[in-house]
């Protein structure tokens, strides 16, 4: 199986996202597939780095892809990145992803890390989830 669905998962991924009422209120639209150049201001979400495993077996072939969504804000203290990545995890975990090739047979979250960046003016949460995709 391999990366072969890898592209189908991010273009999903993004459209879940941006087009999420709660995501995008609380995130002033900000949702990116790629880091922001330079210094962003505000709050954003962002789609980040994958690790993909071939787990076929004898039902099929499938690949295992562990993906991070990250919530980074300027805003002082972790309130409002929490509540966006609350809202990025019920997105991702609670509505079936469409897949242009292929589909999602499962996707879980994982686990998350919030932390300071830099000079501690950025607040950062990098959430990870699992997803299993299958052939058709």
């Amino acid at each position: 199986m391999s990366y072969l669905m890898a592209s189908s998962l991010q273009m999903a991924l993004y459209q879940a996202l941006a087009t999420d009422e709660l995501v995008a209120q609380l995130s002033g639209g900000a949702i990116y597939d790629a880091q922001p150049v330079g210094v962003a201001e505000g709050i954003y979400v962002s789609l980040g780095p994958e690790d993909v495993l071939d787990i076929s077996d004898r039902s099929g072939a499938i690949a295992r892809h562990d993906f991070i969504v990250s919530v980074v804000t300027d805003a002082a203290g972790f309130q409002a990145a929490k509540r966006l990545a609350e809202a990025v995890t019920a997105c991702l975990t609670g509505t079936g992803l469409t897949l242009e090739t292929g589909r999602v047979s499962g996707l879980w979250f994982r686990k998350a890390k919030a932390r300071r960046v830099g000079t501690n003016a950025t607040r950062r949460i990098d959430l990870t989830f699992r997803a299993h995709l299958a052939s058709e």
